[in-house]
């Protein structure tokens, strides 16, 4: 990837749904350069998919967590396989220090909160867990 690729892929980034036109003009490019970049990058699987950001406050009915999780010995990989297979995770992150993952957790209401924690809890290879409520974001982006 070159320097005009990174810089293509900071402005979908910014806004997947930017029309050629406007991403050739910002990149001083034709629209044929864009779309060819465009393509390469999707064909070498760079490009994965596209999708929606919502506003955090976007469900204010809806109840997010944060669950920091600690993994016994070589369990990782099957792990992660279990928690991306949990409909109550809705991101999972890799991270280091005291807690090998990080996973956002969302539902409902309280209950299918509870629901969902405990059967993360009892996913085998889990050690540890720590679950924090997300109250407020100050910082959207």
């Amino acid at each position: 990837m070159d320097d005009l690729d990174q810089r293509l892929l900071g402005l979908l980034r910014a806004n997947a749904r930017e029309s050629v036109a406007t991403l050739a003009k910002r990149l001083d490019v034709s629209r044929g350069t864009v779309n060819n970049r465009i393509a390469r990058l999707e064909a070498e699987n760079i490009i994965v998919g596209y999708t929606v950001r919502l506003q955090p406050d976007a469900h204010p009915e809806q109840i997010s967590a944060w669950m920091s999780i600690a993994i016994d010995g070589n369990e990782t990989r099957r792990v992660i396989s279990v928690l991306l297979g949990e409909p109550g995770v809705a991101a999972l992150h890799d991270t280091n220090g005291r807690w090998d993952l990080l996973a956002e957790l969302r539902a409902q209401n309280i209950a299918e909160m509870s629901e969902i924690l405990e059967r993360v809890r009892l996913i085998k290879g889990i050690a540890a867990t720590e679950t924090s409520l997300h109250l407020k974001s100050y910082k959207a982006g």
